[in-house]
């Protein structure tokens, strides 16, 4: 026999089967905070728990000893977990939520020692969230792909594609692009997450711009980004044969594409998200915009990160989610094809044309929910009854615009929604209708969402389970006939259930032959006796299963109403972008119809002339002041007659007068028009803008060692290193961060370029008054100035546009205005005098001369004159530090010392 020997007590002990199972499951998911489903709680421990509990401020505990420590251990109830993954999404932190896949007591009757099976369900990431309450109805949520194909390019360049996904929608694009425009892609897209291949992060030029994305990178191994396999994983996903049904794409934006779903089948773990099939952008279909002009322009956020005050914001007057975020995507990615902007135009003068329908139609889609949204949670399992109730909605406002839009003859684009809408199977949003009940629970393991009358078997369980007092009092009331003992009960507890109490002495009788085998004995007590029949044990049987049984049959009823949304998924679809499309026309017609907004012609051109155009987002805010009117201001930069190449307008004028607004307001007009919108104008041209650049505004970088003036001059290389003819360019300042003759030839030097150069279409403003000498030689340069009027010593600012060049820049009436105390104006003034009398030898010395300005300060003493050579200096030649010990360097430190001069 076998001896053990005994326990070591010195040994740590062991981890215990649960903990032994969290750290198995942890291990299998590096990188992820482990939400580990324990009863109500999602529990976590260790360094989870810590980064936990700091990130979410709830309070750190403990939980037994692992290898003799203390084990770290916080949780979050299960009811308010999307709170909490939502602040930990935001901070940067991905979490893997890790569920019990059986009953407990499945785990207890295996033994004592048994845990109960747990397993993750899904890994939680910035770009994979479709819970409602974790997403903006209002803004999409793009995870994206990057993949390279090194020397794929047709002149041997490296190739570049990207992927992006919508999750909650099952959207799905894909485009081609490159290193130089990589930044502004990414910009345009905007994804909460984007997946790239490790080895791209020590690419010289690709690597800054990833790791910019900062929290919003994840980095894949090379086998995700797999070009060799990519077209067979992505045919498998979509059940397809070959992926030309879908068009034609280049080798790396298959590679893009399958990385993407590669992960989104990583992260959803078995799961398969409904999407729709990839669609390819054209190369130069849209309007290019980087980070910095997106930023300077505030198109979708202001420069404080706040979405008030933004273009998107001020122009917004959809009823719908989807129909704000289509306003959104449209307003980031501007068209160049005139005819999709066209046909954008055509359905918005058609709804100001028909104020009547445009106002039956915005009624009719403010009641549309989320339709997209609701199928994906669906498709993914994770959907709830008012889920279903949301296409129930979706679709019969769906048909109600349809049948809206078929009496009249509608433009392409509202045509094409009609059509849309009508395609969705009939009868789908009849039977949502006829199977859901009027008040729904959010979620589904709660039961009552399924109308009366819908399922016989349902009611059947309901009633026992609603009606059990009734059914209970009839059948005490039947038997209290049948013994005649009119005291009789039928009870309930714990041990014995239900059962029937009589006195004792009734109990005797229905013991007795007259009763026997109906009334069988259970238990006497003390006066009482109690019994129970065949009839009573099934009825208990029945009340006890029938809660169980009546949201199980709901759970059946829900699982197939959900299979026929998804199986009718892709025309689901295609009907909330129909409404989406109808939801942005209706919305911009109002807006157009309000605000006095013109329809834009755009062409192949390069036109530019804008008549009166207004500033939309600084005009609303006065609006909402109830202050001055805007004023509205031309704007010409179209190519002279025989020219090939636009204007530039060289516009001078005080600060506080509007040069920044009217430059601003031009390249919103732009892209207001590109995105198939009326624009604040009087009327306007606009030949179709390639890409947009605009440096305004100061601001540092000072994370990666810049300053402002080096973030000013890397945005203006990038203007010039990239912008074409059709381009247009908004510069203002260029040059003011540095020495007043290194800014001017700076500036000087960029005009010239950008006339015989890049030959943009291009608005320069500065304060070098100087520079407006360039207009006599520079055929297309024209000089603009504010026009202000002085008044008492004063400076009044008219906003208006006019030719000319500004003579002064007004700056000490602005400082005036600013508040500076009037000493400091008063000494300002002196100054500016003194230098505007045309001192020309020397301005700096007539300051010094004339205008004491360093009186106060004492002339430097000359050095002392010594007399022979300096005894340090000679100590010092003597010295030969390559032949010093320690000690005798230290011993000649101290004699130099001795030598230094004192006083």
């Amino acid at each position: 026999m076998l001896e053990t020997a005994p326990p070591d007590p010195s040994a740590p002990p062991r981890a215990t089967p649960m903990m032994e199972q969290y750290i198995e499951i942890k291990a299998a998911n590096p990188g992820y905070l482990l939400f580990y489903r324990m009863g109500d709680f999602y529990e976590l421990f260790f360094h989870d728990a810590e980064v936990a509990s700091r990130a979410l401020g709830i309070t750190l505990t403990k939980r037994g000893k692992h290898l003799g420590e203390d084990i770290p251990m916080c949780g979050v109830p299960i009811h308010a977990a999307e709170d909490y993954l939502e602040k930990l999404i935001a901070l940067g932190h991905r979490v893997a939520v890790c569920e019990q896949l059986e009953d407990p007591a499945e785990a207890k009757r295996r033994g004592s020692k048994s845990v109960v099976k747990r397993d993750v369900v899904r890994l939680v990431t910035p770009g994979t969230l479709t819970e409602e309450r974790l997403l903006d109805t209002r803004q999409s949520s793009f995870l994206a792909a990057l993949a390279r194909n090194r020397g794929g390019g047709a002149d041997g360049a490296d190739r570049l594609a990207l992927a992006w996904i919508d999750l909650s929608t099952g959207e799905f694009r894909l485009a081609g692009t490159a290193a130089d425009r990589l930044g502004a892609d990414l910009a345009r897209i905007e994804p909460r997450e984007l997946v790239a291949p490790d080895g791209l992060l020590a690419d010289e030029t690709l690597g800054p711009i990833l790791r910019g994305l900062g929290p919003a990178l994840t980095p894949l191994p090379a086998a995700f980004f797999d070009g060799a396999t990519a077209a067979a994983r992505l045919a498998a996903f979509f059940g397809v044969e070959t992926l030309d049904g879908f068009g034609t794409f280049e080798r790396v934006e298959i590679a893009a594409a399958a990385a993407a779903l590669a992960y989104l089948e990583k992260t959803q773990i078995g799961e398969r998200p409904r999407l729709a099939p990839p669609t390819r952008e054209a190369d130069g279909g849209t309007m290019l915009i980087d980070a910095a002009t997106r930023a300077n322009l505030e198109l979708s956020r202001t420069l404080s990160g706040e979405r008030r005050g933004s273009l998107v914001a001020t122009i917004d007057r959809t009823v719908t989610g989807p129909g704000a975020r289509l306003l959104a995507e449209r307003i980031a990615s501007p068209s160049t094809d005139p005819e999709i902007i066209d046909r954008r135009l055509d359905a918005i003068g058609f709804l100001i044309a028909e104020p009547r329908l445009r106002e039956r139609l915005r009624a009719i889609l403010s009641a549309a929910p989320d339709m997209a949204r609701a199928l994906s949670r669906l498709a993914l399992n994770r959907g709830g009854p008012r889920d279903l109730a949301a296409v129930r909605l979706g679709l019969e406002a769906a048909a109600d615009v349809a049948a809206a839009l078929a009496g009249v003859v509608a433009p392409d684009e509202l045509a094409a929604a009609a059509e849309k809408l009508g395609a969705v199977p009939a009868g789908l949003a009849a039977l949502l209708a006829g199977a859901l009940a009027d008040e729904l629970p959010l979620l589904k393991r709660d039961g009552g969402f399924v109308r009366r009358g819908h399922l016989a078997a349902l009611d059947e369980a309901r009633a026992l389970r609603d009606e059990s007092r009734r059914v209970i009092a009839g059948l005490q009331a039947d038997y209290a006939e049948d013994t005649g003992v009119k005291a009789l009960k039928i009870k309930h507890n714990n041990v014995l259930g239900y059962f029937i109490e009589v006195a004792q002495a009734h109990g005797e009788r229905l013991i007795s032959a007259e009763f026997a085998g109906r009334y069988i004995h259970r238990q006497t007590m003390a006066g009482a006796m109690r019994f129970t029949t065949t009839a009573l044990a099934e009825l208990e049987a029945k009340i006890a299963s029938a809660g169980d049984r009546a949201l199980a049959l709901e759970l059946e009823a829900f699982e197939a109403l959900a299979a026929e949304v998804v199986a009718a998924g892709d025309a689901v679809r295609a009907a909330a972008a129909a409404l989406a499309t109808v939801d942005v026309a209706a919305a911009l017609a109002t807006l157009a119809e309000v605000g006095g907004w013109c329809r834009p012609e755009v062409d192949r051109s390069l036109a530019f002339a804008v008549e009166g155009g207004r500033h939309p987002v600084v005009e609303a805010a006065l609006a909402a002041e109830g202050g001055e009117a805007f004023v509205a201001n031309d704007c010409d930069l179209s190519a002279p007659d025989g020219e090939e190449a636009g204007r530039l307008w060289l516009i001078t004028g005080p600060n506080m007068a509007g040069k920044s607004t009217f430059l601003r307001q031009n390249a919103l007009v732009a892209v207001l028009a590109q995105a198939g919108s009326y624009v604040p104008a009087r009327a306007a041209r606009i030949g179709v803008v390639d890409r947009l650049f605009s440096r305004v505004g100061a601001a540092d970088d000072l994370a990666r060692g810049r300053s402002t003036f080096m973030v000013e001059m890397v945005e203006t290389a990038a203007i010039l290193n990239q912008a074409t003819t059709r381009s247009l360019v908004v510069l203002d300042e260029i040059g003011r961060g540095t020495a007043t003759f290194d800014g001017l030839s700076i500036a000087w030097a960029a005009i010239e370029h950008l006339h015989d150069v890049n030959r943009s279409r291009a608005l320069f403003a500065t304060h070098y008054h100087e520079l407006t000498a360039l207009a006599t030689r520079l055929g297309r340069v024209e000089n603009a100035t504010v026009r202000v009027r002085e008044w008492q010593g004063d400076v009044v600012f008219l906003h208006e546009i006019v030719p000319g060049a500004a003579d002064r820049s007004y700056g000490i009436q602005v400082a005036k205005l600013a508040g500076l105390p009037a000493p400091v104006i008063a000494r300002a003034r002196a100054v500016l005098e003194k230098l505007e009398e045309g001192d020309r030898r020397s301005p700096a010395q007539a300051l010094v001369d004339d205008l004491p300005l360093f009186a106060a300060r004492p002339a430097p003493a000359p050095p002392p004159q010594r007399a022979g050579p300096d005894p340090l200096e000679a100590a010092l030649d003597a010295l030969a530090p390559d032949d010093l010990t320690p000690r005798e360097a230290l011993e000649a430190l101290y004699r130099l010392k001795a030598l230094r001069p004192r006083g």
